[in-house]
């Protein structure tokens, strides 16, 4: 029956794509609110609590089982006052209630499906339920029925359940301050590491297998900081970069990474691609480019950038969510061929060498995970480096790569013609602060100014459309409508963008506004008995706990990212304070890291600046003069993580930029769309921008030039040394 003909459900007001993907279910679905559960006290039902995302494949296959199943949907509605969540919009409610599930099962996942009472409270929890019980798994027909008999027959049981389940996760997410780490924790999560690694395929896990971007990040840093003593750490992390790069996981075609591998091979993915992996890979294979200079890391890390730039990115300049797995109902359909397909589509004399180096089969080179069999579909992926076959196909290495670059333009060319997976076209303040970050990074390393133009344009589109009346930031925006407070995990990245961009342009607006952002972050979000930041705000929605996020998973934590934005800034601005409060951070978390040091690697990368050597490298000179383009070059392509970077520019007028009678026109003026189109204006926010360093780091106002040439002054342990303007010196000052 088409959505005209079927009556919606009360979230067909929602701007979620994955709550309006269940708008017209037969499910009554109803939006997280007090409308639903004011409807549950006042008719004395439980809470059936649907937490998913619109990439996520078993999210789907759950839907289509039981939520578009009028039997199954009528149980439901029976039974309980339903309500759907988008994870991605509201990620204080599914970490929440992840909690709850990893504390019931021990495992988590998505679909999340909790069975709550009318006062929030769990007593029953489950990812993925089939419609029909099988294989030992009870099915959404039996389970519903159940749970309406215990409701009625037991409820006081259920209610006393549920009351000692939340509080004895409110006991377990209590954390006393313990001691300051030293170094010894980065040799334990490197054996742990080390223990853990697939020394055949690269990776920390078996099957399922996950990229972790931050712990390849903490290995580069440890190998770095103990080089001679651990040259594994530099192996584990390319073993893992390559073998990623050549499988399944990433798209060969197109670019990008897939979510995970349900292999230990990253052969066979779960086909959906999210933004915050394109960020943190992107970021993982320009730094091991800085590290090692091979070009291999630099071409994955332009291709990922370059995907989000073309499939990713919205008019406004914000970045999308991210791509599903399926169509139509098929995962991977998208992105899967038939040598059939592939004879078609290229010239005969390329034909072979794709075969070969693609591992085609005429009946498909994977089983296919529901049917069991193989499909004669192919999953592109290489088992070995493409110039191991270059001799036995009888070409040299270079027109082998030229054969395989026309081949796989054919191949994109045909595939953008098929159905494309759905976008999920939300833009999120946290995930798109990862991905300025990553084009930030990519424009400081690799030169390229759209990379440059994208992390601006995005910045500036969070900072003009992301705040509340309040002047508070929001987490999301869609279909011109921002929406839903911020978490901690929105100002933490979005910070964590700002630095990385005004390490990247020299733009002092975007400095200010991560220093305004954060004195907003630790007002509201800051734990003043044991330190550390709440997930949420202070003036949030209560939910049965408050807790603070520390796991470094498929994202960062906040406290962990948040640790080396203070770190970044009190080294900026000369802020002894903010020195403290990462102080108080590591304190907050240190018997929690103590247990599985590897379990949160961007707080040891956090640590890592930290404990130092920590750089602050000040260059003093005409900010297009070419000896300040050079030492600036300099030091973008060497990796050099534990550093600031700082311009002080001698080609202001006024450092301290004074509002002139001119200014006073402009501010007259400034809703007139023909002068914001002007050079004087362009020059007036320039200069603006520009003025002020001195006022955020005192210390810089002594920092000039000397004798009108590009000067580097280089700190090192609170320490600082002679300034030089000769690029060798400074790099012998950099200990490089």
């Amino acid at each position: 029956m088409s959505e005209e003909k079927r009556k919606p459900n009360h979230l067909i007001q929602e701007k979620s794509p994955y709550l309006l993907q269940h708008a017209y279910n037969p499910v009554d679905w109803y939006p997280w609110g007090e409308e639903a559960f004011e409807k549950a006290r006042r008719e004395n039902k439980p809470v059936f609590l649907s937490i998913g995302y619109s990439t996520c494949h078993w999210c789907h296959v759950m839907a289509r089982e039981s939520f578009e199943d009028g039997k199954i949907a009528g149980l439901i509605n029976e039974v309980f006052v339903p309500v759907k969540v988008d994870r991605e919009e509201r990620p204080d409610i599914d970490n929440t209630y992840m909690t709850v599930c990893q504390v019931l099962l021990g495992r988590g996942g998505w679909p999340l499906n909790i069975f709550i009472t009318p006062d929030k409270k769990p007593f029953f929890a489950g990812t993925y339920i089939p419609k029909k019980s099988r294989l030992g798994q009870t099915g959404m027909e039996e389970l519903v029925p159940r749970i309406k008999e215990i409701w009625e027959n037991q409820q006081e049981e259920v209610l006393d359940s549920a009351e000692k389940i939340t509080e004895t996760i409110r006991n377990m997410v209590l954390e006393s301050s313990g001691e300051a780490l030293d170094e010894s924790v980065f040799q334990k999560a490197y054996a742990e590491l080390l223990n853990d690694f697939d020394g055949e395929y690269g990776g920390f896990e078996k099957a399922p297998k996950f990229p972790a971007p931050h712990k390849l990040s903490f290995l580069l840093r440890y190998w770095r900081r103990s080089r001679d003593s651990s040259p594994e750490a530099l192996h584990m992390l390319e073993h893992t970069l390559e073998h990623m790069q050549r499988g399944g996981l990433y798209d060969h075609l197109g670019s990008g990474f897939h979510r995970y591998s349900t292999d230990k091979m990253w052969f066979v993915p779960h086909f959906e691609k999210m933004l915050y992996d394109q960020a943190l890979l992107a970021a993982a294979y320009t730094e091991a480019f800085q590290a090692t200079g091979k070009a291999a890391y630099r071409e994955t890390a332009e291709g990922v950038l370059s995907y989000v730039l073309r499939d990713m990115t919205s008019p406004e300049g914000g970045f999308y969510c991210g791509e599903d797995a399926d169509v139509e109902g098929e995962e991977g359909r998208y992105y899967l061929w038939t040598l059939e397909e592939i004879r078609s589509l290229l010239d005969p004399e390329d034909i072979e060498p794709v075969a070969k180096i693609f591992n085609l089969k005429e009946e498909g080179n994977f089983e296919d995970e529901i049917r069991g069999r193989k499909t004669g579909a192919n999953i592109l992926h290489m088992p070995l480096p493409p110039e191991q076959f270059a001799a036995e196909l009888g070409l040299s290495p270079a027109e082998l790569e030229e054969r395989l670059r026309r081949a796989k333009a054919k191949l994109f060319e045909a595939r953008q013609e098929r159905k494309r997976p759905l976008k999920d076209d939300k833009i999120l303040t946290d995930w798109n602060g990862l991905m300025i970050a990553a084009f930030a990074k990519g424009f400081r390393v690799f030169g390229k100014g759209e990379y440059l133009q994208a992390a601006n344009k995005a910045a500036d589109f969070i900072l003009s459309s992301l705040y509340s009346p309040e002047k508070r930031l929001l987490h999301r925006y869609r279909d011109r409508v921002s929406g839903i407070t911020a978490k901690a995990d929105d100002y933490a990245f979005f910070i964590h963008g700002l630095l990385e961009l005004y390490e990247a342009g020299f733009e002092l607006r975007y400095l200010k506004a991560a220093l305004a952002l954060n004195r907003e972050l630790i007002e509201h979000f800051w734990d003043p008995a044991y330190g550390g930041l709440f997930f949420t705000a202070d003036d949030s929605e209560t939910l049965i706990f408050r807790r603070k996020e520390l796991m470094d998973a498929a994202v960062p934590s906040a406290n962990s990212l948040e640790l080396l934005n203070l770190l970044r800034l009190a080294r900026v601005t000369g802020d002894s304070e903010l020195e403290d409060l990462a102080g108080s951070v590591v304190t907050a978390f240190s018997k929690q890291v103590l247990r599985m040091p590897s379990g949160y690697t961007q707080f040891l990368v956090g640590l890592d600046f930290g404990i130092g050597p920590t750089y602050e490298v000040v260059i003093a000179g005409k900010r297009n003069a070419a000896d300040t383009k050079a030492m600036l070059e300099e030091l973008r392509t060497s990796f050099i993580p534990n550093k600031v970077l700082i311009l002080r520019p001698d080609d202001v007028e006024s450092e301290e930029y004074e509002e002139t009678d001119e200014s006073e026109e402009y501010k007259k003026s400034k809703e007139s769309e023909e002068y914001k189109k002007s050079k004087e204006y362009e020059e007036y926010e320039r200069k603006r921008g520009e003025a002020g360093i001195t006022e955020l780091a005192p210390y810089t106002k002594a920092m000039v030039s000397i004798e009108g040439k590009a000067t580097a002054y280089v700190c090192k342990g609170h320490e600082c040394r002679l300034p030089t303007t000769e690029i060798e010196k400074m790099l012998k000052l950099l200990d490089l």
